[in-house]
């Protein structure tokens, strides 16, 4: 009973001590986490474009490519790059990330916007009825011209390329149509020329390359173009590279290609970025027929300012917690070394305080009774009236017991017995002048 009664003391002690110091640390923590950025969202939203076109189709493998991670990605057919900003820009639809086609977007009028990389280059396929080709967008002038649908990227390019070569609704007859009716109307003879912005795996793309009622305009002038345009770049589709055996095309085609483009808004969660660029890489990193290999993505060819954790991610790769450990593990201890600094602050000199402070408690109950020893002591060696000695014999005894009760650690055990020892000591003098009559 005696041993858990000491025991229970010792506990309570050690309490006294170490729970203001939890306190702190506690304290800590919560003042802290105040500054720990949220976690990422588990389900995000992807505007791409027309479901019969390559961005719906690369939103469904970014999808499955995410899934893996616990992400859940919510693929949004639209009209094209145009609308993709709007509903970016006014944060419509709960869209956090858009595929945008290079050169339609304008970072001035949209600073709240930003880019994580380019893709892979979107060729502008003009496609002619082959009776009479042109050879330049100049000849285009009083045709029937199908410049893509409204809120498209195609819309955008083939009416700035127009305008330049001074080709309006005015002189021509301009119409809006999507891929697919497009496409059709220019097999059927319904129209002269289709103007598409896609990528080479497009189905339809190869189906108008393949008929031998079309011809795709060689655009001689690229090189021109892209001097004027930084958004532009010049490709050339090789002769045979679309079917070797039926040699589509014919010939080299010099074509001028923007560039597929992933954007966000400025509070896309940064933990993301990483994990959306590697999907980014394991789609689209093989290259294809104007790429090379591991080309793209790429922090070049971009119309809005690159976010800084995906400038991060091109000069260092992906960070280095998702590099060993699941998505989720690593985003929280990323999240919470903002935490570290702080509380290391916090814990090395509370480290440093308690043990002392702990042995000053400790020997401070020692100390206590040292001060009653020495004051009998000096009692009884300055007034030595035989009738005061039952009396200071009486206080010595008092003290004895009262020591008898003081439980310390083990390691302070020789203290205590020290102070015993001379208990005995202060006892053994007092009997040693003790008057006889006393």
């Amino acid at each position: 009973m005696k041993q858990k009664q000491k025991s229970s003391r010792r506990s309570r002690e050690r309490l006294k001590i170490y729970l203001p110091s939890l306190l702190i640390t506690l304290l800590g923590f919560v003042i802290a986490y105040q500054f720990v950025k949220p976690a990422p969202p588990k389900t995000i939203t992807m505007a791409t474009g027309d479901p019969q076109g390559a961005y719906y189709a690369f939103g469904q493998k970014y999808r499955e490519i995410l899934a893996q991670y616990g992400i859940t990605l919510n693929v949004l057919g639209t009209k094209g790059s145009v609308e993709n900003l709007d509903l970016l820009r006014k944060a419509e639809k709960g869209v956090d990330i858009a595929f945008v086609q290079g050169g339609v977007g304008d970072p001035a009028s949209m600073p709240e916007l930003g880019s994580l990389a380019s893709l892979y280059f979107e060729p502008l396929w003009i496609f002619q009825r082959a009776g009479a080709p042109a050879n330049r967008l100049t000849d285009f002038q009083g045709k029937r011209l199908v410049v893509g649908q409204e809120g498209s990227g195609t819309r955008a390019l083939a009416l700035l390329l127009l305008k330049e070569n001074g080709i309006d609704d005015g002189n021509t007859s301009l119409l809006s149509w999507d891929s697919k009716k497009a496409e059709t109307s220019l097999m059927a003879g319904e129209v002269d020329v289709a103007f598409f912005v896609a990528s080479p795996k497009s189905s339809f793309v190869r189906s108008l390359l393949a008929d031998e009622k079309l011809s795709l305009l060689d655009m001689e002038r690229a090189e021109a173009y892209t001097r004027v345009h930084r958004f532009l770049s010049k490709v050339i589709l090789p002769e045979g590279v679309v079917d070797f055996r039926e040699n589509i095309p014919k010939k080299n085609i010099h074509l001028l290609a923007a560039s597929a483009t992933l954007v966000i808004r400025e509070d896309f969660h940064p933990a993301l970025v990483g994990l959306i660029l590697q999907a980014a890489s394991e789609v689209h990193g093989k290259g294809g027929i104007f790429e090379g290999s591991y080309q793209f993505p790429s922090p070049e060819f971009v119309d809005f300012p690159i976010q800084k954790e995906a400038l991060r991610y091109f000069k260092s790769g992906p960070p280095f917690l998702q590099k060993y450990l699941p998505f989720w593990a690593a985003s929280l201890i990323d999240r919470l070394k903002v935490m570290l600094l702080p509380l290391i602050t916090l814990l090395i000199p509370l480290f440093k305080v308690v043990p002392p402070t702990y042995r000053w408690r400790v020997r401070s109950r020692i100390t206590h009774w040292y001060r009653e020893l020495q004051a009998v002591d000096l009692m009884v060696m300055e007034n030595k009236d035989p009738e005061k000695f039952a009396e200071y014999l009486a206080e010595l005894e008092r003290i004895d017991r009262e020591v008898a009760r003081v439980t310390v650690p083990v390691s302070y055990a020789s203290e205590l017995y020290s102070l015993q020892m001379h208990i005995a000591h202060v006892r053994k003098r007092m009997e040693s002048i003790r008057p006889s009559s006393a």
